[in-house]
């Protein structure tokens, strides 16, 4: 019975791990895992401050019409971020981690928290 026991916790854990796991990906990639929670590493090039939609798109892994990877940044979640997260990214390697969606065909990472973006 105790080996029962301690084989079903080890199952529960394992299960519970996976479940947690990520995968990491470059943002050329990002396409093939749409509806995916991803981990991705790659250079932010850019982005801009839409005012009167109040959102910020971060262009990952190209400049902008050819970015692979944008990120959305609506107003409330915006203003979690200390200075304008298109301008401190841009240049920088970062890793994103956030559910791949497709907008209008493209892959696109919707940002509601800091933590979400880290340097590399």
């Amino acid at each position: 019975m105790k080996k029962l026991i301690i084989l079903t916790g080890f199952v529960i854990a394992v299960t519970t791990i996976k479940s947690y796991a990520q995968t990491s990906i470059t943002a050329k990639d990002a396409a093939k895992h749409i509806n995916e929670k991803v981990v991705i590493c790659d250079q932010v090039f850019g982005g801009k401050f839409l005012s009167g939609s109040n959102i910020t798109l971060v262009d990952v892994g190209g400049s902008h019409p050819n970015e692979v990877l944008t990120l959305l940044i609506k107003g409330d979640d915006r203003k979690k971020f200390r200075v304008a997260p298109e301008e401190y990214f841009k240049g920088k390697k970062v890793c994103i981690t956030g559910q791949v969606i497709d907008y209008k065909g493209k892959p696109e990472i919707i940002v509601t928290d800091t933590l979400q973006i880290k340097l590399q």
